[in-house]
């Protein structure tokens, strides 16, 4: 069969193992790396890779792409955001800086409750601009699949209004989205005090209107002290699963307080943050299968020294991946690569599990694994070329972006070259 594209002279082909299950344990150390390799493309999907002859997937009109020795990967997957959000937080910045801790500003009124109240009162059309500049910066740096929560209304027109931004742009931008509803982010200001009421409201009111319209796969709760706790997290997340919603938690970001727990009793997709996650946490989220979707430009952001124990994850036979945590607040970057250098200088993970972590696992996190995060045959061609000659180069050469193009189902969607 002949390709539309063809793709010769790759340096290095990285090829993520696709073992019908997110990669866990000593696995995330496994891929095929070809090396002066070629990538078939035919129909905006993945007809064949390999080394040496290609010649059999050339006709006349066959567009040949020399890649000139650079780095090829999988299409990279930013599987934890908080894509849509009005107004930003850079007034709260001097006060971190000061000591001032997350749970202390959001005590003050400030944090998400600020980026609640700048939510609420943005327009759609703005809330589509500003979260489609975003998409653009993480398209740069070749992202090229999006998880979005809400979380930023903690009311029903202002969660719709953040869902229906997702969809919009899921159907007008390059990068594909998954939506997560996220009403219980935070207790809003009017059920101060009252924060089981607020739950029932989401249980009886929103999260019905959601499946109806079909504006969410997943439903995710911020599991932590003075926020909401873990037998609130039980009761919501249960609920959402009796629904048919597939499930996500925060916990053990700031503090331990059994929101893996409830990860490992629910099964759920995934653990979100697991800075302070325990020996005991790490060991029942590894038996229950829950994937460990690790936040390191968090504790940057927040300047904490608490980074995730993703080695001690994978030794304990877990599975990760690896997010940005893009949000106004406790982590304002949309730069992937950040992140994956990140999970190299301060979790000392290696490249290999680095790039398997945003490229495969991502894709089970989202539940896009049939369609994306590899290079199997029949799987959508999300194709990044990195200005670096194999996998180890764009982690070691840090803090700049090496992406040179990035395509999306086989078509050229940016261009840096």
């Amino acid at each position: 069969m002949h390709a539309d594209k063809l793709f010769i002279n790759i340096g290095q082909l990285f090829c993520p193992k696709d073992l019908g299950r997110a990669l866990k344990g000593h696995e995330m150390n496994e891929a095929l790396i070809l090396e002066n390799a070629y990538l078939a493309v035919k129909d905006g999907k993945i007809l064949a890779k390999g080394v040496g002859e290609y010649q059999e997937y050339c006709h006349e009109h066959t567009e040949i792409i020399d890649c000139q020795g650079k780095l090829v990967t999988p299409g990279l997957i930013d599987s934890h955001t908080h894509l849509v959000y009005g107004g930003s937080r850079e007034h709260e910045f001097a006060k971190k800086l000061n000591g001032v801790s997350y749970l202390d500003i959001l005590k003050q009124g400030g944090g998400i409750l600020s980026s609640v109240r700048a939510t609420r009162e943005a327009s759609f059309e703005t809330l589509v601009e500003k979260s489609e500049r975003l998409l653009n910066y993480m398209l740069e740096h070749g992202v090229t699949a999006v998880e979005a929560k809400s979380g930023y209304g903690l009311n029903w027109e202002t969660e719709k209004k953040q869902l229906d931004v997702v969809k919009v742009l899921n159907d007008t931008h390059p990068i594909e989205l998954v939506s997560t509803f996220m009403a219980a982010h935070a207790i809003p200001e009017e059920y101060k005090g009252r924060s089981q009421e607020f739950l029932d409201s989401i249980v009886n009111e929103m999260l019905p209107k959601v499946k109806e319209e079909n504006l969410a796969e997943f439903c995710d709760i911020f599991c932590e002290k003075n926020v909401f706790t873990a037998q609130e997290s039980l009761y919501l997340l249960s609920k959402a699963k009796e629904m048919g919603f597939k499930l996500r938690i925060h916990a053990d970001e700031i503090e331990s307080i059994g929101g893996v727990d409830v990860a490992a009793q629910l099964h759920t997709t995934s653990a979100e943050h697991l800075m302070k996650a325990t020996d005991e946490g790490i060991s029942q989220m590894s038996k229950a299968g829950v994937i460990g979707n690790l936040l390191p430009a968090t504790t940057f952001s927040l300047m904490e020294d608490t980074y995730a124990p993703a080695r001690k994850m994978i030794d304990a036979g877990m599975a990760i991946v690896l997010s940005t945590d893009s949000n106004p607040g406790s982590c304002p970057t949309a730069n992937i690569q950040f992140i994956m250098q990140l999970g190299c200088f301060q979790m000392k993970l290696t490249p290999i599990q680095v790039f398997n972590a945003v490229t495969i696992n991502a894709a089970y996190v989202i539940d896009r694994q049939q369609t994306i995060g590899s290079f199997d045959c029949g799987k959508q061609a999300d194709i990044v070329v990195f200005d670096a000659p194999n996998i180890d180069y764009p982690l070691y050469f840090f803090a700049t972006n090496l992406v040179s193009r990035v395509y999306k189902k086989g078509e050229l969607v940016i261009d840096r070259s």
